[in-house]
């Protein structure tokens, strides 16, 4: 608004100038000229005053517009909290009967079953195919009297607390129907699952002399691709360290 009335300004003084020019001198010529810069300030006035009015209007229909979008994307962060704090039905934790819970854990150390290892070990084979990470299965059985020549079921629950101290949270231990452990360790390679069980081997070596563990250890995708092709694995390995009178921890190959 400012600019378009300095301009007309100077057109009206340039004009009035003129004019004033050609009434002393008595110059036709030149008032016709004043007449023209009149001309063309109040040409120029009125077209940047409607130009002016135009841009007003415009940015009038934007301020609204920014604001009506404001006003629902306030609406959309209300609403959007407020189904953050109810989850929806399809979230919610599965309710499992207490008789499955009761078949998936094992009653007498409190890990989890054979029946929970067997589903457990499909879906982690098959996360490790899809995150391009790979995962161990490793079968571990704890005796006592080896060396003796007197050989007895070691107390499930002594191995089972030591096993609970080695793992990570983020691996699982299961004890199976015929009392061997079997682990899954998430995001490990044949080295670190060897080193885990070595662990586990000291621990309980500490605990009590007389025990003997064997442990077989097969991992994806070293030795197999598929989720029982990787148990058998293990249980080729743990076959073959059981064949040693000692402690023993056996690694599957591919070729097994």
């Amino acid at each position: 608004m400012r600019g378009r009335g300095a301009l007309g300004l100077v057109l009206g003084c340039v004009a009035l100038v003129v004019g004033v020019v050609a009434a002393v001198a008595d110059v036709p010529v030149l008032g016709v000229v004043a007449g023209s810069f009149g001309i063309a300030a109040g040409l120029a006035a009125s077209h940047l005053g409607g130009r002016a009015d135009a841009l007003d209007e415009r940015l009038e229909q934007a301020d609204a517009r920014v604001a009506h979008l404001t006003d629902e994307l306030a609406l959309a962060v209300e609403a959007g909290e407020g189904a953050a704090a109810q989850p929806a039905a399809s979230q919610a934790a599965p309710v499992v009967p207490a008789d499955d819970e009761e078949a998936l854990v094992d009653a007498e150390t409190g890990l989890f079953g054979e029946r929970y290892f067997d589903v457990t070990l499909a879906s982690r084979v098959a996360a490790a195919r899809r995150h391009l990470r790979p995962v161990a299965v490793v079968l571990v059985d704890v005796v006592s009297g080896i060396r003796t020549g007197e050989p007895e079921v070691v107390d499930p629950v002594l191995v089972a607390d030591h096993v609970r101290a080695t793992l990570r949270e983020a691996d699982t231990a299961c004890r199976l129907d015929d009392g061997r452990f079997a682990l899954l360790l998430e995001d490990t390679p044949e080295n670190g699952a060897v080193w885990t069980v070595e662990r586990l081997r000291r621990a309980l070596a500490a605990t009590r002399s007389d025990l003997t563990l064997w442990a077989g250890v097969a991992c994806y995708p070293a030795h197999a691709f598929h989720a029982d092709e990787l148990h058998d694995r293990a249980v080729a390995a743990l076959v073959a360290a059981k064949q040693w009178r000692q402690d023993r921890i056996e690694v599957a190959t591919s070729s097994e």
